[in-house]
């Protein structure tokens, strides 16, 4: 879950779519109804990043059917509770998966190649269908190759709504993510072996929605609903917003027990994070969404006040719709210690699905092989229905964004930090760190679990639970 300040803690102790007129264009969304599938093409295409000139071969999400300029991927809708259907169709020329991060679903729809299902070849197609349990703010991205496919683009935004939401004026959508590029504008190599090792490697080009520092207008005085997603393969956000009061009302996709005015809080890598603006009234007031890590600023996005002001309360907000708890049973839970640190013992084998060529990192001192027909053994068996309590140790000099696939944990006790009980699927685990999450096995089937730093996954920093 993104790291919140102790200060904004403290304090609370006690693409996109607009419902304003005359408002600035903003990224597509989707409504994906429960009868009819959508097709959900991954491509290749030369496509604007940097605002100078194409760069060749973007991979990019796009909907069967659908012209558009816009280079970002489309933001999928659903309600809670009702089937989700997409057709995946893979233009691309090699092999990839679709996975629906943060979403509890059925393990075949999971989208992880030997683990959960086939790979899907260029060419062909794969039926994937759900019924999100939980509301809130998800996404969706490959399985496969996955350092140069993310990298390259595919990572797009999934948005669970339940009607019992409170109403906003408008509602932003910021998917967070660099790229690559040389001073021609065209991808370089994805990583350098040295930065994997340590922190991964850094994007030369920051966007948010595909676009350097893009603007958006919204209502003057009005309530804005701001969902933001780190989809970066490596960068960890520090974010703080000047010119508007702002609430964190929920992360990764979980209402937050109460809201928390916005100081400063850290987005890694896989975390989402939904805030409530109050907008300035006046009109052309600009407001800046900033990341201050590590020292020097750097503007995100901006909002841009328009028309009169709508005079908004963030007290007209009702709380938003509870999603499923953790509750686990702790004095039964059973413990299970999960040593991240770093390894050279092994080299990573190559796969259909892509391999960097090294093995840097591990679990429980087992670097994960990479995607194979023979993969390692999980991690620990779990009986369906029964508590436990992850006992996450980092002694690396580095954070680590832990992310289970399938399944939702608590946080409960941390050595460095005191931790709010929220429900999470991702975990920045900061160096040194040992901390507990607290999880219920209710979900059948092999469910898998690593960094979210993608060369730390691709190099040995995963692994998966098996429920039965």
């Amino acid at each position: 879950m993104p790291t919140i300040s102790r200060r904004t803690l403290l304090k609370s102790a006690a693409v996109l779519g607009t419902y304003g007129a005359g408002l600035a264009a903003m990224p597509r969304l989707s409504q994906a109804l429960a009868s009819t599938p959508i097709g959900l093409e991954a491509s290749i295409a030369d496509t604007m990043l940097d605002g100078k000139q194409p760069t060749r071969n973007v991979m990019r999400y796009a909907l069967s059917g659908e012209a558009t300029a816009d280079p970002s991927p489309p933001i999928l809708r659903v309600k809670r509770g009702e089937t989700f259907r997409a057709k995946l169709i893979n233009r691309l020329d090699e092999p990839t998966t679709v996975h629906w991060h943060g979403i509890r679903l059925p393990n075949a729809q999971d989208g992880v190649p030997f683990v959960s299902q086939p790979y899907v070849y260029p060419g062909d197609s794969y039926d994937y269908a759900f019924a999100p349990p939980d509301a809130g703010t998800f996404w969706y991205h490959p399985h496969c190759n996955t350092l140069t496919q993310m990298g390259r683009g595919l990572t797009g935004m999934m948005v669970v709504e339940d009607d019992a939401d409170p109403v906003f004026d408008a509602e932003l959508a910021l998917n967070l993510r660099d790229f690559r590029l040389g001073s021609d504008g065209q991808f370089i190599a994805p990583f350098k072996p040295r930065d994997a090792a340590k922190t991964g490697t850094f994007g030369t080009l920051r966007t948010a929605n595909w676009t350097p520092e893009p603007v958006y207008d919204v209502p003057a005085g009005g309530l804005v609903r701001l969902r933001i997603l780190a989809s970066d393969v490596t960068r960890i956000y520090n974010l703080r917003l000047s010119g508007a009061d702002a609430e964190i009302i929920a992360i990764d996709g979980h209402p937050v027990p109460s809201r928390m005015p916005l100081d400063m809080t850290v987005v890694a890598p896989g975390q989402r994070l939904d805030l409530a603006l109050r907008i300035a009234d006046q009109e052309g007031a600009v407001m800046a969404l900033e990341d201050v890590r590590p020292s020097t600023p750097k503007t995100v996005a901006r909002l841009r006040a328009v028309g009169s002001s709508l005079k908004r309360d963030l007290r007209d907000l009702g709380p938003l719709a509870e999603n499923a708890g953790v509750d686990i049973d702790v004095k039964t839970a059973t413990q299970i210690p999960l040593l991240l640190s770093a390894t050279a013992e092994n080299t990573a084998r190559d796969s259909i699905c892509g391999s960097i060529g090294f093995s840097f990192w591990a679990i429980n001192k087992v670097p994960y092989p990479g995607d194979t027909p023979d993969p390692t053994a999980p991690i620990a068996e779990l009986k369906l229905g029964q508590s436990y309590i992850l006992n996450v140790e980092n002694v690396t000099p580095h954070a680590h964004p832990i992310h289970l696939h399938g399944m939702n944990f608590k946080a409960i006790a941390s050595n460095k930090r005191e931790v709010p009980p929220l429900v999470s699927d991702t975990f920045l685990v900061l160096p040194d760190e040992k901390v507990q999450l607290a999880l219920v096995a209710d979900n059948p089937g092999d469910w898998v679990f690593h960094c979210h730093i993608i060369e730390h996954q691709k190099t040995g920093m995963t692994g998966y639970f098996r429920v039965t």
